[in-house]
């Protein structure tokens, strides 16, 4: 008697199995598709870019460089606070030009980056800085610039960028 629902609970099982093989998988949501490039962001935008990530810094007591590129990934502004690093005059630039050329935070490469495996190969993706601190600047739905910021941790350059975006309405 218990060999018959041992082998009636076994042959449930399969059932389900073999119906859960043939059931097709959810299709996949589509990727939102990244904003277009637009006009250039302007040297006033630049500034209040800049002003706003120093602020931001200063009341945090980090020393950071930031840079702004247009949306050809072309310096605007580029200011490395007293007493910041001189070493993150170079990553603040990528960080900028990364988000400018992928449309997309720099982070969204540091993020596919820890996944390992397969990921690894971004290493070799020319233009690509997979640190966080880079952000697109966004202006009604076009992509007008970037920001790149270094100096702290990878998220601290990251919290500093997005004063930034926040100082343009973003």
């Amino acid at each position: 008697m218990l060999r018959r629902h041992l082998l009636g609970a076994l042959c449930a099982c399969a059932a389900t199995l073999v119906h859960a093989a043939d059931t097709p998988a959810p299709a996949a949501a589509a990727p939102t598709p990244p904003p277009p490039y637009g006009v250039a962001i302007t040297l006033a935008d630049a500034r209040r870019c800049v002003a706003a990530v120093e602020d931001y810094a200063r009341g945090k007591q980090w020393f950071m460089v930031v840079t702004v590129v247009d949306s050809g990934g072309h310096v605007v502004a580029s200011e490395r606070m007293d007493n910041a690093q001189y070493g993150s005059v170079e990553p603040a630039l990528h960080k900028a030009q990364t988000a400018a050329a992928f449309r997309r935070p720099s982070k969204a490469f540091e993020d596919v980056l820890a996944q390992g495996g397969a990921a690894l190969r971004l290493l070799k993706l020319d233009g690509a800085l997979p640190i966080e601190g880079g952000l697109p600047i966004i202006v009604k739905g076009a992509l007008v610039g970037a920001v790149g910021v270094s100096g702290g941790t990878s998220a601290q350059d990251g919290e500093a960028a997005a004063a930034c975006v926040k100082a343009l309405g973003g």
